[in-house]
């Protein structure tokens, strides 16, 4: 009996330090594994990220919205079968830009490629793209923009151009351009232009060439020297659309997390006696879309237009926000407050009627625009500007709300009303009265 309690502690003994052997061994190469992957990641961009691939959330609500249509520009949407028409289009105008440049395109290429590493880190996404395929797509995209800019800016047009560019197509491709999704750095566009074009660019810079692509755009009539005299960077054209609508540094309201929770609407407001005034641009007061004001039952709202271009473009700049610019978030405020204000048609035609919206859609559709805009935003910061406005429009509503109620009681019936008044009149003569006594003490 001994023997073999002995066997069986021997062979439980094995089993145990086999167990463990074999735990360990696991663990080793358990850990061995997560270490290779933490060793796989690589270097954190020095530089951060600037163009992004749209959140599923809000992708879903319109995705048409941020997607090209007819050209690609950058790696994002590349292989898209349905625009591959427009790269032999994009090729010659990449041989019009070499021909009218005169300049070896082995120097471009020289350029692109010391810029690669800084360009690739400008992509939320990781682009697989050998180095030829992402030097080829900058050379061609780039290049293709240039021309098609310079073209714009100089009014000069080829019968080609004028062929394929049709009135429609030419406004598909400036929409396209203005795409989070569809983009190019801009410094490196900048830079391929100044060294194709040395002496045009000192006085006529590839900033000056923008400004005048996306004039429609630029409400508050900005300067390209306005920029550059206040150090404004633009990382690529959805930001320089953004730029163009937010009001000068100076006057840019702080943000904070005290969030707008209600705000009544447009007619709510309209109703219990709140006037409503458009504020136009003249020369002298050029004012943001966004720096709307409210002072003694009077708000004043800078006139605006809603089309079919205004939901690619706001769109497109509230998602620009979420991603780069969660902290300074104005447009999406902006578009927050107005979705308040306008909740249902009716909203939107009282504006349409002050003249404040010039509506290019259908009502329902242009409501639904506006309601849709920030559903999806998560935001946990306001404009300061605008809580104080809410909070001042939601006081006036009250107080008119109770000075009318108070009035309706008071004038329910003739009855009421003439007793009341006769009590405010004997009131008032009792007052006199004895204002009178008191004064004839004073003087006797």
């Amino acid at each position: 009996m001994a023997g073999e309690s002995a066997s069986f502690d021997d062979h439980e003994h094995d089993v145990n330090a086999s167990f463990i052997k074999n735990h360990e061994h696991g663990s080793k190469k358990l850990s061995e594994e997560i270490a290779g992957m933490l060793e796989s990641l690589k270097p954190f961009p020095e530089s951060p990220c600037c163009i992004y691939k749209v959140s599923d959330p809000i992708r879903q609500s319109n995705e048409q919205a941020y997607t090209p249509q007819v050209i690609s520009i950058g790696p994002f949407h590349r292989n898209n079968p349905k625009l591959q028409s427009m790269e032999e289009f994009k090729l010659r105008y990449l041989k019009s830009f070499r021909d009218r440049a005169k300049i070896n395109l082995e120097d471009l290429v020289s350029t692109i490629k010391g810029a690669e590493k800084s360009a690739r880190e400008c992509y939320s996404e990781r682009i697989t793209l050998d180095s030829g395929d992402f030097v080829k797509m900058i050379l061609v995209d780039a290049c293709f923009i240039i021309e098609f800019f310079w073209k714009n800016w100089s009014k000069i047009w080829t019968k080609y151009d004028r062929r394929i560019l049709t009135p429609w197509l030419s406004s598909r491709v400036q929409l396209d351009l203005i795409l989070l999704e569809n983009q190019l750095p801009f410094f490196i566009i900048e830079k391929i232009y100044d060294i194709a074009f040395p002496s045009i660019s000192k006085d006529h810079p590839f900033l000056e060439l923008s400004f005048c692509q996306f004039d429609y755009f630029n409400v508050q009539r900005y300067k390209h020297s306005d920029f550059r005299s206040t150090g404004i960077l633009i990382l690529h054209f959805t930001d320089l659309l953004r730029n163009f609508c937010l009001p000068p540094r100076e006057r840019r309201p702080k943000r904070n997390v005290n969030i707008m929770k209600e705000m009544h609407s447009a007619t709510q407001l309209a109703e219990i006696g709140l006037k409503f005034k458009k504020i136009t641009s003249n020369s002298s007061t050029i004012r943001s879309p966004l720096e709307l004001k409210y002072a003694d039952g009077v708000l004043e709202i800078p006139c605006f237009q809603l089309d079919i271009t205004t939901e690619i473009y706001a769109r497109n700049l509230v998602a620009l926000e979420e991603w780069h610019f969660p902290e300074v978030a104005y447009i999406t405020d902006y578009y927050i407050l107005l979705s308040f204000l306008i909740k249902t048609g009716e909203d939107m035609d009282l504006l349409v009627r002050k003249q404040i919206i010039a509506n290019w859609l259908d009502g329902v559709v242009a409501t639904s625009m506006i309601n849709k805009l920030s559903e999806k935003s998560l935001y946990s910061q306001m404009n300061s500007h605008y809580q104080n406005m809410a909070e001042e429009l939601n006081g006036f509503y009250a107080n008119q709300s109770m000075l009318r109620a108070w009035r309706r009681a008071l004038f329910r019936s003739p009855l009421i009303g003439s007793s009341a008044i006769s009590a405010f009149l004997l009131l008032l003569f009792t007052f006199v009265q004895s204002l009178c006594s008191l004064l004839s003490l004073k003087y006797f």
